[in-house]
């Protein structure tokens, strides 16, 4: 999300998540203030290989509720990140770590990552980090060695409604606990189109 009038209007759609990304490379880059938005929609900021300085001044800030690393951070990175809030009662922040999939992984990348981050994320490899508006073959998470939940991501729209009931109904989903959909619902970089949100929210529930 970058603009504050369609942050409105994505929220009446009761999303889980709203993400705001705090990379300066990216079209999408977010550098003003997030207005007031509904409790139950958690403030995800994104960062790509970002120092814990700038994260922690980031999640300050804005109150952020969860965190998607999207960058090359290490296992020892997301320990130290999350010690910060872990004795602290007063903010609760899930971690979310993205890894980049085109037609294989392994998946023993995961290993060191399982105790310090709360959820997986799979997203296309591409030229970006993030935002390709591509699908990767969803049919590699069928060898996911994993218990943790993941985010499917990656080229997600409306065209991929039928592919995803068939994922749905797959091994492969089993541990599938959200998708995140960016690009394929963008009139420019970080406005959404919102009849195509609202057609895409009907036809998952259909599905």
């Amino acid at each position: 999300m970058k603009y504050e009038d369609n942050m409105n209007a994505v929220s009446t759609l009761q999303p889980d998540y709203l993400g705001f990304i705090f990379y300066q490379k990216s079209s999408r880059f977010f550098d003003t203030f997030i207005p007031k938005i509904p409790k139950g929609i958690k403030k995800t900021g994104v960062f790509v290989n970002a120092s814990v300085e700038d994260i922690v001044k980031k999640v300050q800030l804005h109150d952020l509720q969860a965190i998607q690393l999207h960058g090359s951070e290490t296992p020892e990175f997301c320990v130290e990140l999350k010690k910060i809030y872990h004795s602290d009662r007063s903010r609760s922040i899930e971690f979310i770590k993205v890894f980049s999939i085109k037609n294989e992984f392994d998946f023993d990348t995961l290993k060191p990552y399982e105790a310090c981050v709360d959820y997986f994320l799979f997203d296309t490899k591409g030229k970006l980090p993030g935002g390709n508006g591509v699908t990767f073959d969803w049919k590699v998470l069928e060898n996911y060695p994993s218990n943790k939940p993941f985010f499917l991501s990656g080229g997600i729209g409306l065209e991929t409604i039928t592919k995803l009931d068939d994922f749905m109904k797959s091994k492969a989903s089993k541990y599938c606990y959200a998708l995140d959909v960016n690009s394929k619902f963008e009139i420019v970089p970080g406005l959404k189109n919102i009849e195509k949100l609202k057609e895409f929210k009907e036809n998952i529930k259909l599905a």
